[in-house]
Formats: C-alpha cells, sequence, structure tokens
C-alpha cells in the first residue's frame, strides 16, 4: 500500500523526502498540477504532489481535482493524507492549530466534481455521510501525539470557492451552519477521493482567524508567519505517521 501527500498552501514541498524519482502523468481529465514526485520520508514510501503547482500559481478554483485523484490512484496510492491551509472560526481553532477534521460542508460553485458523468450504464452515488476515513484519521491522531504536535480533533471544514477571501456576514453564515474552518480545496477533492476508493483524510493549519474575528482584518503577512510555524508542525506530524501497512502505536 502507498501513502500520498498532497501539499497545499506552504507545503509545495516536503522537506526531508528522498526523492527517487518525478513523473509526469497523462489523465483523461488533463494535467494534474505538478509532476509527482516519489521518495521516501521518515522511514516510509510516499507520493508527493502539490495542489498549486509547485511554483504555488494554480488558484483553488482552477485546480484540477480530477486529473490530481485519478493520477495519485492510477500511481497505487491507497491513502490520502491532504494538507491544507485553513481560517479559523471560534476557539479552539485559532491560528497555527493543526486540526484533523471529520465533516465538510461545500459551498463551492462550478467545479468539475465528479468522475461520474459522462458514458455511464448507470448513474453512481457514493456514501459521503463521513467525508474523511476514520482509520487514516487516526493515524493521524496517534502520528500527532507521538510529535509532541498540539491538534484538534474533529470540526467541520467549509470549503468557499475562492480565491478571494470570505465575508464577516460569510463567516458569521458559516458559523450558524456548523463550520469551524473555513478553506477552499476541500471540496471536491474529498468527494473525488471517495469515487476513486483511496483512504482520504484532512490535516488542517489554521492560518488566520476567520474574517470579522473581533473586528480584524486579515493580514496577510501574519497568515504567512502563521503557516509557517504550523507547516513545521504538519512535517513532525507527518514524520511520525505509520504506513498504513503498518500497526498504529
Amino acid at each position: 500500500m502507498s501513502v500520498a501527500i498532497i501539499g497545499g498552501t506552504g507545503l509545495t514541498s516536503l522537506e526531508g523526502l528522498e526523492i527517487t524519482r518525478r513523473e509526469v502523468v497523462r489523465t483523461p481529465y488533463g494535467e494534474p498540477s505538478s509532476p509527482l514526485i516519489h521518495g521516501c520520508f521518515r522511514g516510509y514510501d510516499v507520493i508527493f504532489l502539490a495542489r498549486h503547482g509547485y511554483g504555488h500559481n494554480i488558484p483553488p478554483h482552477k485546480v484540477n481535482y480530477r486529473a490530481n485523484i485519478w493520477a495519485l490512484r492510477h500511481l497505487g496510492a491507497t491513502h490520502v493524507v491532504a494538507v491544507a491551509a485553513v481560517g479559523g472560526i471560534g476557539e479552539p481553532y485559532g491560528p497555527r492549530r493543526i486540526v484533523i477534521p471529520d465533516q465538510i460542508i461545500d459551498y463551492t460553485h462550478s467545479r468539475r466534481c465528479t468522475f461520474f458523468e459522462q458514458d455511464l450504464s448507470h448513474v453512481t452515488h457514493i456514501d459521503f455521510t463521513y467525508p474523511y476515513d476514520a482509520g487514516l484519521r487516526d493515524r493521524l491522531k496517534a502520528a500527532a501525539e507521538k510529535a509532541g504536535v498540539d491538534f484538534v480533533d474533529g470540526g467541520t471544514y467549509g470549503a468557499t470557492q475562492g480565491p478571494r477571501l470570505e465575508t464577516a456576514a460569510e463567516i458569521e453564515r458559516m458559523r450558524r451552519d456548523g463550520c469551524h474552518l473555513v478553506g477552499m480545496t476541500g471540496m471536491p477533492e474529498a468527494a473525488l477521493a471517495r469515487e476513486a476508493e483511496l483512504a482520504y483524510a484532512h490535516c488542517a493549519v489554521v492560518a488566520n482567524w476567520a474574517a470579522g474575528h473581533c473586528g480584524q482584518i486579515v493580514s496577510m503577512d501574519e497568515i504567512k508567519e502563521h503557516l509557517y510555524y504550523g507547516m513545521e508542525s504538519v512535517r513532525q506530524l507527518l514524520g511520525r505517521l505509520p504506513a498504513p501497512d503498518r500497526a498504529v502505536p
């Protein structure tokens, strides 16, 4: 079995990855965001993909999610850890916290969100009651505890369209809807992974308080600083992540 890591904003490369080869994959859905990197990270084999490209030049609504997930499945990945920068909506989801969410609300639109839409012999539905794989979430939590990383277990990720940040009124609506995090890449990535029968879970880094928190304006400089420290925690966590064929310590 093989672990894939999708790196988001702040994680366009994986420091410490011993690269064995880079591979350009052609898919029926177009080009993935970047070449896929094969290597060994802290004792286990991984495939690494930069969601926004290695130059971080692909905005969230333009990411080719179908090509990315298809390519990972094609190369034999069975477990996908999706790293993403998010905004926090209320305590305890403050900046620099690592969150392993357990639910999603989808606010995106006009994205190619399924593999099942053309030349079908029958309509295909997936069960998406629990959008994240429970076993992989447990592995992420065990890795965080072993690495001594402060994290929050659970929370609802609200996926917005982007690339602009949200208004204070939109965040207030999301709060009423039950969201604890806001990001721009959580969907349709999670649903496509479920369609592809990949075990998928999010490792979210809170980069800022979402719009309207205590009347503050979102600062891009503060986001960069919080991401710098938050992504270091993610690297520590990933370094303790047991491969799928190993027992969780």
